[in-house]
Order: structure tokens, then sequence, then C-alpha cells
């Protein structure tokens, strides 16, 4: 290795003056030469690979968003109806984006949010006081009590920031957080990030799937595991209702019994409630079941999936002062301040859509999405989940038979059933689906590998086309 120069000053060198000598604080070694000029050389013990990821970051194999996409951009098909992804296919009412208009016309909408302190918290939180009005009012009649804007709502940077800033507040290394398979990915490393732990209970699809279309209700629960996998290190538990990839609408039962598990270990709820708009049959919030339940939950909500603008990343969440002072401190110290003028326009929204019938006419308009897109396996005798909430569809694919030397690519041929049937329909149909394994641990994937995911939030005429393709799915049906 040739001598660095100048690495360290001739002074710090003189003062270290001997044969061999490591320079505190550098890493280096001093050689003396025999013409007595000091020579610097790196020690072995210095990082090697500057650039190597953390562990929190490097995945080990190709998640599936990747593998989807790299299929999307091969197909011979062009273009592809993506009915993989969960963002619209479509703007948001003209009455939202008005009030976005309107809200980037002042100067005040876009600087940072203003900052206020709440009781007791360690730091001050920015955020546009109206939104936060707008959420409290609207959540306060399901809650059956006037909500403080001040103390029991926080704003976020969409709702996965928001529960990431919820692990951040209340995880330390090692902390247990139980999540249900099949799980929205994201969880996963937004638990792992703060150290904690996920330990995972599944979800079990109805026995009679493969051969006939069920509700997305019958998927259970096992309380038995549930509660055999909570431990003195258990934290929180995750649970998501209306639910991804699924559209189970957990029964009211089944969240009291949920609730009261946690009541009885002192565990915190976070409740992804995003899809809340969207519900087929009754919907039961989590936090209304009991004032005791109602101390450990906390509510997660999406302007993005209530109003068609997953990309303005607005989200927040509900709960009790003594939580939500620390998610909000985690978040202020994560990205600070959210989108100013997209928090205005979504205060604003919150405000105007009772008076435009907005809620009731975007479930009827989704649901009849569903009823139309599922037309099609209905035609060709292939059984679905059908949901109860939400805009996903699950599809059941075992009557399908892949021909036995279609060419998948290695990283796609070593991966469960449903990621070769994901990869066959877009290079063959050029439709684009989600295979849910991806949203299971290796051990559960079976419960998974005939299925496929479809969004349906897309325009209609979309939707006809992605019928269209896969009506070419006939021929390999046996």
């Amino acid at each position: 290795m040739q001598p660095l120069r100048r690495i360290a000053t001739s002074r710090t060198i003189r003062r270290a003056a001997a044969d061999h000598t490591l320079v505190p604080h550098t890493g280096l070694h001093i050689i003396d030469t025999p013409s007595r000029r000091a020579r610097l050389f790196f020690t072995s013990t210095m990082r090697q690979d500057p650039f190597k990821p953390a562990a929190r970051v490097a995945g080990q194999r190709q998640d599936v968003w990747t593998i989807v996409n790299e299929a999307a951009t091969a197909s011979p098909v062009q273009p592809i109806v993506n009915m993989g992804q969960g963002f619209f296919g479509y703007n948001p009412p003209e009455f939202v984006l008005d009030a976005a208009r309107d809200a980037l016309s002042k100067v005040e909408c876009n600087q940072y949010s203003p900052t206020k302190g709440m009781s007791k918290a360690p730091l001050m939180v920015p955020s546009r006081p109206r939104l936060k009005k707008a959420i409290a009012k609207a959540y306060s009649p399901f809650f059956g009590r006037t909500l403080d804007p001040d103390k029991e709502v926080t704003i976020t940077t969409g709702a996965n920031e928001g529960m990431l800033s919820a692990f951040m507040a209340f995880l330390e290394q090692g902390d247990e957080v139980i999540v249900f398979e099949p799980f929205f990915d994201q969880y996963i490393s937004n638990i792992e990030m703060p150290g904690g732990k996920v330990v995972y209970v599944p979800l079990h699809p109805p026995k009679d799937g493969a051969t006939k279309t069920t509700s997305a209700g019958e998927w259970t629960l096992d309380m038995k595991v549930l509660e055999a996998a909570i431990t003195d290190k258990t934290r929180m538990i995750v649970l998501n209702s209306p639910h991804n990839p699924i559209g189970k609408v957990f029964t009211r039962q089944e969240m009291q019994a949920i609730g009261d598990l946690c009541v009885k270990h002192n565990i915190i709820i976070l409740s992804d409630e995003v899809y809340d708009r969207l519900y087929y049959v009754p919907f039961t919030r989590m936090a209304t079941l009991s004032p005791e339940i109602a101390n450990l939950t906390l509510t997660v909500g999406s302007g993005g999936k209530n109003f068609y603008c997953t990309g303005w990343r607005v989200g927040w969440l509900v709960g009790p002062e003594h939580m939500i002072k620390y998610v909000s401190a985690a978040h202020t110290r994560i990205c600070y301040s959210s989108v100013s003028p997209l928090q205005e326009a979504t205060a604003v929204a919150f405000e105007q859509a009772e008076s435009h019938n907005f809620w009731d006419e975007s479930k009827a308009e989704m649901k009849g999405k569903i009823d139309r897109f599922t037309q099609v396996f209905d035609e060709l005798g292939l059984p679905y989940s059908e949901p109860e909430g939400g805009y996903f569809v699950l599809v059941n694919l075992a009557k399908v038979k892949l021909p036995e030397d279609y060419d998948f690519p290695a990283h796609v041929a070593n991966r469960p059933r449903d990621f070769k049937l994901s990869w066959f329909c877009i290079m063959e149909l050029g439709v684009a689906a989600i295979p849910p394994t991806e949203f299971f641990t290796d051990a559960n994937a079976h419960l998974a590998e005939d299925w496929l995911r479809f969004a349906v939030c897309k325009n209609d005429d979309v939707l006809e086309k992605a019928k269209e393709r896969l009506r070419g799915l006939k021929k390999y049906i046996q």
C-alpha cells in the first residue's frame, strides 16, 4: 500500500514519534523510516466496505414489486393492465381538487405547519389545526363523545409513517409485536426499524375456498393460537380491518375478543382502519368497544384511501393523549412536518364530504366495481373471496394449469406457485396481479399459493380491458 501524506499534522506525528505508533483517534500507524520521515498506513482493522448497507434495509431476496415490475416491462403484451398495486386510476372528486388548488394559493399553507405543544409532550408538533379539528369532528360520532383535536389527534405523512411513528414511540429492542398473516408488508420493516420483533399469527382461508366463492369473512382467526403467541415481551398487536389483502371486516365479536385479550395483558392495539369508509357489511371500530379497550388503542386513518389521493401522503392517528403525545414526538423527529397544503385540502374534504354525499357514493361506486370485475371469474368458474370491505379481490387459481415447460426465470421458479401465476398472467395476458404469499411467512405461504390479489380501484374501461384479457385463462383451466 502506498504511504499516505498529510493525513495527520506534523505536530501530531512528532508527538506520536516511535518506531511503530498508532496515531490517537485516527486509525493510522506511523512507521519511522531510516530517513526519519514519518509515513502513515491504514490499519488492517479499517472498515473494508464503507457502503455495506445496514441489516435493516438489506433485503435477502427480490420483493414482489420488483418482480412484478420486471415482468410488466418484459411482457410482449403492452400496455399492461395494472390490477396489482392499490393506487387509484382516477382523480379525487372536484371539490377535493378545488380545495387543493385553493390551499396552494395561500402563503401560510405553503410553509411549515404551525407548531403547538401538547400537555407534557417532549416536543412541539407541527400540523394544520383545521385538519385536526375536521378529523376530531368526523370521528367523534363514531366514538360517542367529543374528541379533543389538540390532545387526541396527530397528523402524519401518510398512514404508513404514522404507524412507523407509533412503533418508534413505544418499542424498545426485543419488544414483540403480533401481526396477522397475511399482512401489509410495510408493517414488518416498520416494526424492525426500532428493534421490534414480529410474532406472526395466521388467518386461515375457508376450507372450500378452492372450489367455490366464499365471503372474505370466512377467513378465520384461532383465538387460542393468538393467546399462545403472547409473552411477557409482547408490547403491541396490529389489527387491520377492513383487511388488505383479504377484504375481511372483523366482526364485532372477533374485535371484542381481541380487545379483551389486549386489556387482560395490557397490550397496545394499533388498529389500521385506512379502508374505514369502504365497508359492505357492518363495520366496528376497535376503540368504540369499551373505555378499557379505547385506552389501549391507536386508530390509523388515511386521506389517500378516503379521498382517492394516495400520493398526497396525509395520514393521522387518533387515540388517548397518553399515547398520542409520544407518537407525535416520534413523528416530529422522523419528518418534522407533513405536507401543509394537502393537510389543508384534506380538512376541507372532510368538511364538505357529507354535503356532496361523498361517503355513500364512494362506497356504492367501489362495491359496483367489485361486482362488475368479479363477473369474469364467475364466467370462468374461478372462485374468489368476496370482499366485505376495501378494494382488493383475492381470486383462487388452483384450477389453472400452468404449462409444464414454461420458462420461468430462476428467481420466480424458486418462489411459491402464486409468483408463477402472477408472472404468467403478466407475460401471456398483460394483466398484473399481486402474489399474496409475499404477505405471509415462508412457513404459512402454502395458505395462499393458489391465490392472486387484484385491485379494482381503477377506471371502468380499465376493468373491462382486464376482464377481456383474463378470459384468456379459459384454455388453461382444468
